[in-house]
C-alpha cells in the first residue's frame, strides 16, 4: 500500500494512520475513564455548582414576586431593590386598624425606603369587608420585620425515579472531559505531528498550554457572564404568566452546550498560534477576510445562544469578535515562513 508523505520524512501507512488513530483514542478513552471516577464522587457537587446560576435567577424571580408573612423566619429586606413590586401574602391571621386580615390575604405591595428603613407599601387600595386600606399607606413595622417570601420553585427537578441516577453519570462524564482537556489535547497533538518537520514538533507545550488555558477561559465566561445572563432573561420572560418548573437534564444540556460551545470559541487564538507558525496563515489574511469572520462570529453566536434578543447575542458575539482582533496580533507576532528540516539547520 503506498505510504503518505509527511514533513518529517517519514511515510505511513493508511494502516498506519488508522493504528495510530486506535492508539490515540484508547489513551484518551483511559484517561477520561479514570477522571470520570473523580467525577462521579463529586458529582452531586459539580452539579450544585453548576445550578448556581438558574437557582440565583429564580429566587430573583421569587423575590419580585412574593413576600409573605410567616413565624417561619424572617429575610433581610435590603437583600430586595427599593421599588421592586411584589405579591405580599399574609400568612397567619394579623390584626391590623382593629381588623383580622385572614391568612392567605394577598396584596400588590413594593419594597420603599423610608426614615425608618426599608419598608413595604401597598401600590394600590386594598380591603377586608368593610374596611379600606389606601394605597401608600407602610404596613406596621413589626409586619415588616416578620416578612419572609416562600422558597417552591427555587429548584430543579427530576421526572423519574432513576433521573438523579442518569443526571450523575452525566455529569460526571463531561467533568470527566473537562478536567482531561490538556491531556486530550496532547495526544490530539501526538496524532498531527508526524506530519510536522522534527523542529516543529516543539511547539507542543504552548499548543497544549494555550489550549488549556483558552478553553477555561471559555468555560469560565460562560459560567459567570454568558449564561446567567441568558438565564435571568428567560425565566424573566414569563415572569407573572408561568411557574417555572425546570427540569434538571434540560438545564444540565443547556449549561453543557453554551460552556463546551465558547470552551471551543475560545481556541480562536490556539489555532491562530498554531498555523502561524507554521505559515499558514498571516495578519494580512485575518485582516483581508474580517467582513466574512464577522459574519461567521454572528453565525456561531446565534447557535450558542439559547435566546434571539439582540443583547444577549451580543454577551456571545463580542468576546470572539475580541478573540479575533487578538488572533490578528498574535498572528502577526509568531508568523513564521516554514522552513523544511534541512532549511531550519542551516540558520
Amino acid at each position: 500500500m503506498p505510504g503518505t508523505p509527511s514533513a518529517s520524512g517519514h511515510e505511513m501507512s493508511f494502516l498506519e494512520h488508522l493504528d495510530e488513530l486506535r492508539s490515540r483514542l484508547v489513551r484518551s478513552a483511559i484517561a477520561i475513564a479514570v477522571m470520570f471516577v473523580v467525577g462521579w464522587v463529586f458529582a452531586d457537587r459539580i452539579f450544585n455548582f453548576l445550578s448556581v446560576p438558574v437557582t440565583a435567577a429564580l429566587a430573583e424571580a421569587k423575590a419580585a414576586q412574593q413576600v409573605s408573612v410567616t413565624s417561619a423566619g424572617t429575610t433581610d429586606l435590603l437583600a430586595i431593590a427599593a421599588g421592586t413590586e411584589i405579591q405580599y401574602t399574609f400568612r397567619a391571621p394579623v390584626q391590623l386598624d382593629g381588623v383580622e386580615i385572614p391568612a392567605g390575604t394577598t396584596i400588590a405591595a413594593r419594597i420603599e425606603d423610608s426614615d425608618a428603613g426599608r419598608t413595604i407599601v401597598p401600590s394600590r387600595p386594598w380591603g377586608v369587608g368593610q374596611k379600606l386600606f389606601p394605597e401608600g399607606s407602610p404596613l406596621p413595622a413589626e409586619l415588616v420585620a416578620t416578612a419572609t417570601y416562600a422558597q417552591p420553585g427555587d429548584r430543579l427537578v427530576v421526572e423519574t425515579v432513576q433521573g438523579t441516577f442518569n443526571l450523575y453519570v452525566k455529569v460526571a462524564f463531561y467533568t470527566a472531559i473537562v478536567f482531561a482537556m490538556p491531556f486530550l489535547l496532547f495526544q490530539l497533538w501526538g496524532f498531527i505531528s508526524p506530519g510536522l518537520y522534527a523542529h516543529e514538533r516543539s511547539y507542543v507545550v504552548p499548543f497544549v498550554g494555550l489550549g488549556t488555558v483558552c478553553f477555561g477561559l471559555g468555560v469560565f465566561f460562560a459560567y459567570e457572564i454568558a449564561f446567567p445572563a441568558a438565564c435571568k432573561y428567560l425565566i424573566q420572560l414569563g415572569e407573572g404568566n408561568f411557574q417555572p418548573l425546570i427540569n434538571a437534564d434540560e438545564y444540565f444540556d443547556l449549561i453543557l452546550f453554551i460552556m463546551l460551545g465558547l470552551g471551543l470559541v475560545f481556541q480562536i487564538p490556539t489555532v491562530t498560534y498554531f498555523l502561524a507558525r507554521l505559515g499558514l496563515l498571516t495578519a494580512g489574511m485575518l485582516i483581508k477576510f474580517w467582513r466574512y469572520a464577522l459574519i461567521g462570529i454572528f453565525l456561531v453566536a446565534a447557535v450558542v445562544s439559547p435566546t434571539a434578543d439582540i443583547p444577549n447575542l451580543l454577551v456571545f458575539a463580542a468576546p470572539m469578535i475580541a478573540l479575533y482582533t487578538v488572533s490578528v496580533g498574535i498572528a502577526w507576532f509568531f508568523h513564521r515562513k516554514r522552513r523544511t528540516e534541512a532549511e531550519y539547520e542551516t540558520e
